[in-house]
């Protein structure tokens, strides 16, 4: 299997796998979206809890490149390390949340 397949896959199966968790108050379900023709894949948190509405995402991840971005990781645990087990090279993965010039503002 080719690298950016194997990424795919990799991405769904950890998307699918925290999208069966229930969050531990509300009504709140929480949705996978996996657009592989696009590379756009995420887990959507939709519901209400306490008369609020909850809504918006927990993982957001494309894949541009070759490379996999992290736009957005909401889990209280980070999925990093978990894409890197599951065979993602740390190489390939980048942390787009963060500040590109972050490294420049800590030295």
């Amino acid at each position: 299997m080719d690298k950016l397949n194997k990424y795919r896959q990799i991405i769904a199966e950890l998307i699918l796998k925290y999208a069966q968790f229930r969050p531990s108050h509300g009504k709140i379900r929480l949705d996978p979206v996996l657009d592989q023709q696009r590379d756009h894949y995420a887990l959507m948190q939709v519901g209400w809890d306490r008369e609020k509405r909850i809504r918006g995402n927990l993982i957001y991840i494309t894949i541009e490149q070759g490379k996999v971005y992290i736009e957005y990781d909401g889990m209280e645990r980070g999925i990093t390390d978990e894409l890197i087990n599951m065979d993602i090279s740390e190489d390939d993965i980048i942390l787009a949340f963060q500040c590109p010039d972050m490294e420049l503002m800590l030295s």
